[in-house]
């Protein structure tokens, strides 16, 4: 029986591609201006804003349910445009004993492609996949696509 895997969806969107990972890696908090219906709130628990071994707590809504989960900033990586967050507390680690969230933004043209990967292990096989999980995220793309094109 295997209880880990991955899951990754990819999206293209028109805010370019450093923009995009600047959101997620430096300004998170901001996030919640852009999608207060998604996420609620966004904090620093330690460190600084966009810096490895940072830990941010975020409060977020999926299917109406509110939700918290504590990440750690695990890498980033400037050159490739990619940041990957360790859920270390919260929501998500009732259904999983492990959960990475790994956010890549790659430019394309005139549009970046936005790639999401979830890898996890669930606490038991009846567990599904955090598809639920990755299409709020690339819900999401949409709200911060929108107001970085704006700004």
């Amino acid at each position: 029986m295997v209880l880990a895997g991955k899951v990754q969806a990819e999206t293209l969107v028109r805010a370019p591609a450093d923009k995009f990972h600047e959101m997620y890696s430096r300004r998170p908090h901001h996030i919640s201006n852009v999608s207060l219906e998604k996420i609620q709130k966004c904090d620093l628990h330690e460190g600084e804003w966009g810096s490895l071994g940072s830990v941010i707590m975020w409060n977020y809504a999926i299917d109406g349910n509110t939700l918290v989960s504590k990440q750690i900033i695990e890498a980033i990586d400037e050159k490739n445009k990619s940041i990957t967050f360790k859920v270390i507390e919260g929501d998500p680690l009732k259904e999983y004993k492990s959960l990475k969230i790994l956010l890549q933004t790659i430019p394309k043209g005139d549009f970046t492609l936005v790639h999401w990967t979830l890898e996890y292990e669930k606490l038991n096989k009846d567990i599904p996949a955090p598809l639920k999980e990755l299409g709020f995220l690339i819900h999401l793309n949409e709200h911060i696509d929108d107001h970085l094109v704006q700004e």
